[in-house]
């Protein structure tokens, strides 16, 4: 079952073009993901999804609800996690986590089945005030809110921002629950590591949607053999690559360079000879396995 149809959405802001044409469709207890950078047009996506914003083109459906015609009932049905903590810093775990209850007429004890597994992590602080809390805790305190009215669409925007690498981990491990539990889920996240925690991913830049597909077959779509290239002097090396004759492409990604050839595979002893003649010493050349970062690099250029 589709639960979620976007078609053709333009949103502008003055002269800026936020985001373009955007197609996709999301189905029933699945997590799709959005992954792009900062100013890829997530959050202005999910702001039109969310019925917060009126795109300036297009259409969206949740469940065959109109964002725009059927506001009202779209607001009964999801859950939304916006980027920034929004939750009333001065009012304490229990008291944002009773006013949001009550807000859709309902209790915490009514739905506590759905965010025990959330809540209990952060329940010995209930009567902690919500600025207080570390970043982790607020993420959790936050998506118990989203939660608690028993939403059958969960919209998270960019929520591991920020946080530390124990408490993405731990989040993401929450979500697999709550899909288990037949809620669709749409997350944003910048972080190129995160796309694979997803069944299905839409890669975007500068408000376009550059492919969609399942991780695995993003990756597979890569179609050039990938190399990690390394010497004793990483920025003289990129200078050296980028004025190989073969080079298709090159990024740096930590300690080590990603090299792809014009050709279908790469002459790994000519590319040393040609190093070892710029003055590179220590060259480490290695065939590895393209991630989804490689991919998204891939589809910019």
């Amino acid at each position: 079952m589709t639960t979620v149809k976007v078609n053709n959405l333009h949103k502008s802001y003055g002269k800026v073009k936020a985001i373009q044409d955007i197609n996709f469709e999301v189905e029933e207890s699945e997590i799709f993901g959005l992954i792009g950078p900062d100013g890829a047009g997530k959050t202005t996506i999910f702001r039109i999804l969310t019925s917060l914003i009126l795109p300036d083109e297009g259409s969206a459906q949740i469940l065959d609800y109109d964002v725009v015609n059927n506001y009202k009932k779209i607001r009964q049905i999801i859950g939304y996690m916006p980027g920034r903590f929004s939750l009333y810093q001065d009012l304490t775990v229990e008291e944002n986590l009773n006013f949001f209850a009550s807000v859709f007429g309902t209790t915490i004890e009514e739905n506590y089945d759905l965010i025990k597994d959330i809540y209990v992590q952060i329940e010995p602080f209930k009567k902690r005030r919500a600025g207080a809390l570390s970043g982790g805790m607020k993420q959790k305190l936050a998506l118990s809110c989203a939660l608690i009215h028993k939403p059958e669409i969960l919209i998270l925007d960019e929520p591991t921002t920020g946080v530390d690498a124990v408490s993405r981990k731990e989040f993401w491990e929450m979500l697999r629950k709550l899909k288990d539990k037949n809620i669709t889920i749409l997350v944003s996240t910048p972080y190129m590591d995160e796309a694979s925690l997803c069944d299905r991913v839409a890669l975007i830049q500068n408000g376009k949607i550059m492919q969609i597909d399942t991780p695995v077959r993003i990756v597979e779509k890569f179609g050039k053999e990938l190399y990690s290239v390394r010497t004793d002097n990483i920025y003289k090396l990129l200078q050296s690559l980028r004025n190989y004759e073969h080079t298709n492409s090159v990024f740096p990604f930590g300690q080590y360079l990603h090299f792809t050839s014009l050709e279908p595979s790469a002459d790994v002893d000519v590319l040393d000879r040609y190093l070892k003649n710029e003055g590179h010493k220590n060259i480490e050349i290695q065939k590895i396995k393209p991630n989804i970062e490689d991919c998204f690099m891939a589809l910019m250029t």
